[in-house]
This record gives C-alpha cells, sequence and structure tokens, in this order.
C-alpha cells in the first residue's frame, strides 16, 4: 500500500481474519480502557466521550482511493491503536463501505459502548463484531480493564447481551487470561458463566504474548489454555500464537511494515510468522530511519519513532 494512506494500513496476513484492510479513525491509545495487558502501553487519553477524531471525507476518500488501486482483501477492519465506537461516525463509515464493496467488515471493540443504542445501531451492517470480556465483577473489572469513569461491569454485560439480542452478524468474544489475575479455575468459570449469558458464535482465549502495559502481568502456558478452553461454551479456540506456522504472505513492503508497526510494537520473528517469510528477510527492512529498537522482556520490538 502506498505510505500516503493516513488512516488505512494493510492489508495485512491475520490468522483469524485472512488478508485484512485495517482502519484506524482512533488517536494512538484513546480507549474507553486503560488494560493492564494492552501491547500498546497505557491508554493516554481515558474516555467515553465519541467524537470524529478524524474527517470522515477524508477517510472515504482514501477508501475510495483503495479501492480503485487495490480493493484486494478478505476483510476490511476497523482496529488499531484506539477503541473504534468512540469515533462518533462510525457508523456512516460502515455504511459508506458496504454500498461499494462486498468485502466484510469487522469491527474490533471492547463493547463497552454498547450499551448505548446508538452505538449498537451503528455496528448493526457489520459483517463481524469482536468485543472483551476479561473480569466477572465490577471489583475485575476495575483491577484488569481499568476502565474510564462512569463505567461498570454490569454496564458492560448488559450492552453486549442487549447487542447480541438484534445483531444479525457474527459476535466473536476475545477473554484474555492473565497467571495470577484472572486464569484460577474459579475466575475462568465465572468469566464463563458471563460469556455464555452473551451468546457469541466464536470465543477466543488470549494471553500476553507480547510485552503488556504493566509488568505484574504474565501469561498462561498453552497448555492450561487448552485446558481453560473446556469451560465455555461454545468451546472456547486458543489465539495466542506461541509458535504459529508461518503462512504464506503477501504485499511485504516497508510500507506494510510500518503502517503495522505504527499500531503494535512487534518483533521481527512475530512479522516473519505473519508475513510467511524467514526473519532474515526482514530484518534488512527493520532497519528503516523511521523505525526504532526497544527491548522488553528481553526481546528487540519494533516502534515508530
Amino acid at each position: 500500500m502506498s505510505s500516503s494512506y493516513k488512516y488505512l494500513f494493510g492489508p495485512v496476513p491475520s490468522r483469524r481474519l485472512g488478508r485484512s484492510l485495517g482502519i484506524d479513525v482512533t488517536p494512538f491509545k484513546t480507549c474507553s480502557f486503560d488494560c493492564v495487558f494492552c501491547q500498546c502501553g497505557c491508554t493516554t487519553r481515558l474516555v467515553t466521550e465519541r467524537e470524529e477524531f478524524v474527517p470522515f471525507a477524508d477517510v472515504c476518500a482514501e477508501i475510495e482511493r483503495w479501492l480503485k488501486e487495490d480493493g484486494r482483501a478478505d476483510c476490511i477492519t476497523f482496529a488499531g491503536s484506539g477503541e473504534p465506537t468512540l469515533y462518533s461516525r462510525l457508523g456512516e463509515l460502515i455504511n459508506f463501505i458496504k454500498e461499494r464493496t462486498k468485502i466484510p467488515v469487522i469491527v474490533l471493540s471492547n463493547g463497552t459502548l454498547l450499551y448505548r443504542i446508538a452505538v449498537r445501531d451503528e455496528l448493526l451492517k457489520a459483517d463481524v463484531v469482536k468485543i472483551s470480556l476479561s473480569a466477572w465483577d465490577d471489583v475485575s473489572f476495575k483491577k484488569i480493564n481499568r476502565p474510564a469513569a462512569g463505567l461498570t461491569f454490569d454496564q458492560l454485560l448488559a450492552g453486549q447481551r442487549e447487542f447480541r439480542n438484534v445483531f444479525a452478524g457474527e459476535l466473536w468474544l476475545e477473554v484474555f487470561l492473565m497467571d495470577g489475575i484472572n486464569a484460577a479455575q474459579e475466575q475462568v468459570q465465572k468469566i464463563a458463566l458471563a460469556a455464555a449469558g452473551i451468546r457469541p458464535e466464536k470465543i477466543h482465549l488470549n494471553t500476553a504474548i507480547r510485552p503488556p502495559a504493566e509488568a505484574l502481568v504474565k501469561p498462561v502456558t498453552k497448555e492450561r489454555l487448552e485446558a481453560l478452553r473446556e469451560l465455555f461454551t461454545p468451546r472456547a479456540e486458543v489465539v495466542a500464537s506461541f509458535s504459529a506456522a508461518p503462512r504464506s504472505g503477501s504485499g511485504l513492503t516497508i510500507e506494510t511494515l510500518v503502517d503495522l508497526i505504527r499500531r503494535h510494537p512487534v518483533t521481527a520473528a512475530q512479522l516473519a510468522v505473519n508475513f510467511g517469510v524467514e526473519p532474515a528477510s526482514i530484518v534488512p527492512l527493520l532497519a528503516d530511519s523511521r523505525l526504532q529498537q526497544e527491548v522488553r522482556g528481553g526481546e528487540v520490538y519494533y516502534k515508530c519513532r
């Protein structure tokens, strides 16, 4: 993809989504959560107020241009480094895309604003909405997700259940588990009970493979996750990439890498797995002057300057 795109990134290969074109309409770390496990670091703007953070017309123009210049992707995904439902014209953008292409639209959200009817209505035309649930009561919610003022666990759960009642697309639920925080058997059973009430089509179990916002966060082993998946209905899928096999990728250019790294710091090995290439072929591209190294947990991560 051309480097002149400001709000679009990729398409990049994803284990769950295939070749995914990303759309990022929320400023870096503008979110309604300040999760202890976030791979992007601590939230710098903790809010629930929705805004037109970026010009709607400019995003539409980039989408139109991409459809003409490329237009090849398995899905178009609202993602990035903030909470996409905070963008006040998200529903209009989804409608804009659906009117111009049959490529499925996916929204990756924490689900905090689904208690609002207007937000639920805006997401109805999406093909897939992925939400998250990693707590089981208000105490654990505040400890793990550190929500913006005014948000409660009961409110979160009620909003997600209400959305399920009206949404005709696929609803996915991600549960992020951390050793010593929310991965004990009795804790996961409580999360699983809450998840069953939401009735998602898929439940994904994840853990802290990449360095989290807070050092206290420790990953759960693959074996432990495999055992815990049985507690969920439907049976959960472990999505944490412990040692994913390389898959054939495409579009490996420095611009693709920079767009991806701008939103998620990553190691050369992780990039190699994503794009289905040898790590040695990634390293020369990572010498780009726009990137810098940071050591986290004994590993070298690349991020934008």
